[in-house]
This record gives structure tokens, sequence and C-alpha cells, in this order.
């Protein structure tokens, strides 16, 4: 039986207006910079290859046939193909699904602003994501940029690139009791990142760590560092020990995405994950042309949080949790 208040909006009325003029003040920011609003669509025949985040789906009827829609965990593949159509920079900002645990941080659906700028490089679109903040708070926005690396050296006491397996592999378990067993560097280096830096970083000031290592490349161009390891042009943006952005400067070679695409579905058929419908419309449209650019995504509802200081993501989401 439903609780008898749980008609009740999870925020509140003044929450909500706050909400709204967030929402007025990033559109009115690019339309001043002539990125054009888009609206794509939030159920797709096709889906990410992540074998990292799990999706919504649904099924219908189409002459007679069963077939599966999948509700989007980010805008990005139909915005790369507007791109690859000939669109100038574009943004969404508009609701995502993800199949994960709801939480503190954490809900099922929820707001995300994306962006890509034509262009632009991830040390560009890092500048502009500054100036967005900066409008956001009324207050002056100038974000520390520290490497993955240097996050390690800083904060753990290995390097990245060159720490053994054993070492990491030790260095978990003392700190986490976890990791003796683990044979994926990624994910060890996952766990010392969300353990020993995470909370270290951005308190002050917003954060950016750049330049990942190749594996975690994701949809981003893979680079060259002076001292010759192979990095990812991608970074993602820590404030207050949360994470809000996630950025690239996007891949656009339809040959190496699509033996991405197929290792990640390895991945997920290795770790026994339900298979999905990749979308090979991208790879269609990377073939077309995607022209260079730089393109973020960016988590509307944790900046309210930290704008607000609220400690729970249901508190500035109109229907959030059991309330939907």
């Amino acid at each position: 039986m439903y609780n008898k208040q749980i008609w009740q909006p999870t925020a509140d009325l003044t929450t909500l207006q706050y909400r709204a003029k967030v929402f007025h003040k990033i559109r009115a920011f690019f339309y001043e910079r002539e990125v054009l609003e888009v609206d794509t669509p939030c159920l797709s025949l096709g889906s990410i290859s992540d074998p990292h985040i799990e999706v919504l789906s649904t099924q219908t009827k189409t002459l007679g046939k069963h077939v599966t829609y999948y509700l989007q965990t980010s805008p990005e593949y139909a915005m790369k193909r507007l791109l690859s159509a000939g669109a100038a920079s574009i943004y969404q900002l508009g609701k995502v699904f993800r199949a994960e645990e709801i939480g503190r941080r954490h809900s099922i659906e929820f707001t995300m602003l994306e962006w890509y700028r034509l262009g632009f490089d991830h040390w560009q679109l890092m500048n502009e994501i500054d100036d967005l903040l900066s409008v956001l708070t009324n207050d002056v926005i100038i974000s520390e940029r520290l490497s993955y690396q240097d996050a390690f050296l800083r904060h753990v006491g290995l390097d990245p690139f060159s720490a053994s397996l054993l070492d990491l592999q030790q260095c978990c378990h003392q700190h986490t009791e976890y990791g003796l067993e683990e044979m994926d560097r990624d994910t060890l280096l996952e766990l010392l990142f969300t353990t020993l830096i995470e909370p270290q970083i951005g308190q002050n000031q917003p954060c950016f760590i750049h330049s990942y290592p190749a594996s975690q490349a994701a949809l981003a161009k893979q680079q060259i560092e002076s001292s010759g390891a192979r990095t990812a042009a991608r970074f993602e943006l820590y404030w207050r020990g949360m994470e809000l952005a996630n950025g690239y400067f996007e891949l656009t070679d339809a040959k190496e995405q699509q033996q991405r695409l197929q290792e990640d579905m390895a991945q997920r058929a290795e770790h026994h994950k339900m298979w999905r419908q990749v979308d090979e419309r991208l790879i269609r449209a990377l073939e077309k042309g995607l022209p260079d650019c730089a393109g973020v995504a960016l988590g509307v509802d944790r900046l309210l949080m930290l704008l607000l200081k609220e400690t729970h993501i249901d508190a500035v989401i109109p229907f959030a949790g059991a309330h939907a």
C-alpha cells in the first residue's frame, strides 16, 4: 500500500524555482554562444557498448514483431549523428536513464547537460565549463587541472603507468581489503582512484583530472605524452567529492570506434552480462565524417546538489524514488 504522503514532491517549491532558474541560465549561456539546442529521442533501437553501464529497455510490437527499445544513458550517439549530418555546435538538456543502484547521488532517471563544440579540443572545453560554472555560481571559477598520473603520485604514491600489477593489488588490499585476486589493471586503478584520490580533490575549487590511461579512452582520441605514455584525450570534473562531468576530444575514426565497440561487447560476454543491440549507426555516421570536436556530459542534478548544499539527489528532483 502507498504511503499517504507519497504524492508529494521530493524537492520543495523553492528548490524547484531555483532549478528552473539554473535551466534558464544554461540555455541563455549557450544561446549567447550560438550553440543550438537539440532534442534527441529518449528511446532508441540501439544502445551503448560500455561494459560498466547497464541500461533500461522496453519491448513493443512493430509489424507483428517484438522490437526492443533502449532508454538512453546519454544522447551522445544521436548528437554525433547530427554533427556528422552537418549540424554546428549543439547541446541538449534533458532526461537520461541508467539501471544502477538508487542512492544518495544516483537516480535511475536524471537530468544531463551534454554539448559538443566544433573546432574545440578538450582543453578548450575545460575553459568553457569554467565559464558556465562562473555564470551559474555568480563567481569566477578557475578549476585546477591535474593529470591522472600526478593525482596518483600525489595521493597514492604510485605511478599508474609503471606500477606492476602486484604493486596495484597490494596497494588496493592495504587500503580496501580487496584486490589480491583482481587481475585487471583498470579495475584496480579505479578502486584506488575512488578510495584514495576522489575524496581529496576538488574540495576548494573544481578539479579536472585529465590524461587517463589509453585503456580508459572510451570514445576519446588517444595521445602520446612527452614521457612516452599513451593516454586518452579526456577529462573528468570533480567538485567537493562529487564527479560532475566527463568530457572527450572526440574520436572520429570509424574503424577504431568499431574495434572499441567490439572489445566492449567481448568484455560484457566475458563477465556474463546481458547482450544488447549496439548502435551501429554511430559507425555509419563516423564513416560519413564527424568533424573534429570536443564534447562533455554534465550531471545537472548533482550540480544542483552542490549549489544548494544538499546531501541527497532526491532533494533537487521534483519526484524521485518511490515518489516518481
